[in-house]
């Protein structure tokens, strides 16, 4: 293996998979098996209101992660392994370059927001806000009956922009770093919070490592992301020099403390504000239409490819993938000597 260019391999087949074949479907997707099992581990924990259910959090993350990310590994060990004895050398890197781009490329989403957005955007503009209201109801957790095409349109930019760190940035680093454990570490993480992270009677001691792991995981790439989305708004020809100044300035205005900072950023660079009602108004221009929902799929797919082709692909080709390949050789020489 030349793993410099089996890095490179795997990042952009992995780019490629999000963009001309994107998800897969839900009903066999990895997340949805992960939430299927916190889900059974959520109905049956009894005490809540005690330090056993913050150790219930705790432990209920480390099971999805080993066998989420213990599966995976082995999956590209055996494949790895076994074409190179099958076939030849030549065989088994490349079946595993595919895995392993497969399996890296579950972890992240840069162009399923444009598939979420496109539907909402056509009904505004054929004057069907209602079917809007109905269909912006699937990406936030807000109530969306009622709405007026404005907040409508800034509810797809909201999520959009709020998605990217969780989305992209996150998954993308922790992969560079550890390789396929880095992004399963995030992803754990990320979904357990948004099933159990909510300050309530039956979630706030069981879901409090999840959300403060997700919270330590999100601190770096939430404060690097308006640099990146200047980046891609000075291509784009936009307001790239507001980006900084203003995420410095709002990104205190969400409850997060880490989804501010992408979403201000981009408001600033797309010269438009964003506003949820009751609890932030975010940008100083005019609320968004739906070019204006356009115009932030178009900012944030490309400051998300420009964090994976930059960052994402020199850390795994410097470091990630020889992490990865001494876990896989370490859990097949473990297979090995137990069968």
């Amino acid at each position: 293996m030349i793993l410099w260019l089996d890095a490179i391999l795997v990042v952009v087949l992995a780019l490629a998979i999000d963009r001309y074949i994107g998800e897969l479907p839900n009903s066999v997707h990895p997340l949805r098996w992960m939430g299927n099992l916190l889900g059974f581990i959520d109905r049956h924990v009894r005490d809540r209101g005690s330090r056993k259910a913050i150790a219930a959090g705790f432990l209920s993350y480390l099971l999805v992660f080993v066998i989420f990310t213990g599966v995976g590994l082995l999956l590209t060990s055996l494949v790895r392994y076994g074409f190179d004895a099958a076939f030849g050398e030549p065989v088994g890197t490349v079946a595993w370059i595919v895995l392993t781009a497969v399996l890296f490329k579950m972890s992240f989403a840069i162009f399923s927001f444009r598939k979420h957005c496109d539907p909402i955007c056509a009904d505004l503009d054929a004057g069907r806000v209602e079917d809007a209201a109905a269909k912006v109801q699937m990406i936030v957790s807000r109530n969306t009956k009622g709405m007026d095409a404005e907040h409508i349109s800034s509810s797809c930019c909201e999520t959009v922009t709020e998605n990217l760190v969780d989305s992209v940035y996150s998954p993308v680093l922790y992969f560079g770093v550890f390789g396929y454990p880095g992004a399963m570490m995030f992803r754990c993480a990320n979904l357990m919070d948004a099933m159990w992270g909510y300050l309530n009677e039956k979630y706030s001691n069981l879901g409090r490592f999840p959300a403060r792991f997700d919270d330590v995981l999100g601190f770096l790439t939430s404060r690097v992301s308006p640099y990146f989305i200047a980046l891609a708004g000075m291509m784009l020809g936009m307001d790239w020099r507001a980006s900084v100044p203003a995420a410095k300035a709002e990104h205190g205005k969400t409850p997060s403390p880490n989804s501010g900072w992408s979403m201000t950023a981009a408001a600033a660079v797309l010269g438009i504000s964003m506003e949820k009602k009751g609890v932030y108004v975010m940008g100083t221009g005019p609320m968004p239409t739906t070019d204006d929902v356009r115009r932030c799929c178009r900012l944030i797919e490309l400051s998300a490819m420009l964090f994976l082709l930059t960052v994402g692909l020199i850390l795994y080709g410097a470091v990630g993938i020889q992490v990865q390949l001494f876990i896989e050789d370490t859990i097949f020489g473990f297979w090995g000597s137990v069968f």
